[in-house]
């Protein structure tokens, strides 16, 4: 065990073959940190930092001083992951200072299924972070849950449904508007999802994603796949459960976009509406959901850990940043 960080344990985990998930660090009593220290105590630690994420596929660091996006910023960066832009995604967000921006910015009635970050894209990050800067009046947690889990589950229920999940892939369907539509959980405009106000420099982006884009006056469709559902993690040797087929399918409703058209097997034949809500009931039992806390620092393994948002009752302010 490092000596500037202690595991702890909170009635919120789960334990799989042994293993707390998510891994809970916080300071040792014995060694106060200030930010400084804290994010030198990343650095020099970073190995055992590493092996626990690669071990649990999430850890949560609480008790830390880390109060602001600028403190945020400089615990992600004491990491030394490479950034990732984000190109290609649904959420509405907006930057706030270095490589943190706001997470998902949807209404807070409003649920955002599981899926692992951007699995509907050919380039998407490995790892997440995410921050409390702000508590939530009530509710409002983000509920993880493991990968290969939900992908063992699924196959021992539904074999042929995965055999042909495994064999066809997934075709993902989204109109975007031109500008961000902050009532919808999906609704990053194209200017913003491409970074660019430019129609022909958005074409260029898409088709280095593999998407294809039909223009529909100032809205565009775009279609992505077919992409593979399920993946394999090589540093742990296990199929993962890596789409965004219950989020599509469930929560990509807007003015624009029927979440049961948003997502079809590879070949475009309809998914069947049983398994698919079956599979949410899988995704909600394995998961595990902490309410946050100030200062909370929550590091994710996206080919690991899929995860959610709960509704909640403001104010809440969850930022996040990606990786490489």
């Amino acid at each position: 065990m490092a000596e500037k960080f202690v595991e702890t344990q909170f009635p919120h985990q789960k334990l799989y073959n042994g293993i707390q998930f998510p891994s809970v660090l916080s300071p040792n009593p014995k060694t106060p940190l200030s930010l400084s220290r804290f994010t030198q105590a990343i650095k020099t630690q970073k190995a055992f930092l590493d092996s626990l994420l690669l071990k649990s596929g999430a850890v949560l660091l609480r008790g830390f001083p880390v109060s602001t996006a600028s403190d945020f910023n400089d615990v992600v960066e004491a990491f030394g992951f490479e950034e990732l832009p984000y190109v290609g995604g649904a959420a509405p967000r907006t930057s706030v200072v270095g490589r943190v921006f706001t997470a998902n910015e949807s209404p807070p009635d409003q649920k955002i299924p599981f899926h692992h970050e951007m699995a509907q894209v050919p380039e998407f990050p490995s790892k997440l972070f995410f921050f409390c800067e702000v508590e939530p009046g009530s509710e409002g947690e983000t509920p993880t849950v493991l990968s290969h889990i939900v992908y063992e589950r699924m196959k021992e229920r539904y074999p042929e449904f995965v055999e042909r999940l495994e064999e066809h892939g997934l075709l993902y369907t989204r109109v975007l508007g031109e500008d961000d539509d902050p009532s919808s959980p999906i609704g990053r405009g194209w200017k913003s999802t491409f970074l660019t106000t430019d129609k022909n420099v958005a074409e260029q982006r898409a088709a280095k994603l593999d998407m294809k884009l039909e223009w529909v006056g100032d809205a565009v469709k775009t279609i992505m796949g077919p992409i593979p559902a399920i993946k394999y993690d090589k540093t742990r040797q296990r199929k993962i459960w890596f789409n965004s087929m219950v989020a599509a399918y469930t929560g990509w409703e807007d003015a624009r976009n029927d979440p049961v058209k948003a997502v079809t097997f590879g070949d475009g034949k309809p998914l069947p509406a049983d398994i698919i809500y079956d599979c949410l009931k899988i995704l909600e039992e394995e998961s595990v959901a902490f309410p946050w806390q100030k200062g909370d620092v929550l590091l994710l393994d996206n080919l690991a850990v899929l995860h959610s948002r709960r509704s909640f009752n403001p104010p809440r302010r969850i930022l996040a940043s990606l990786c490489k």
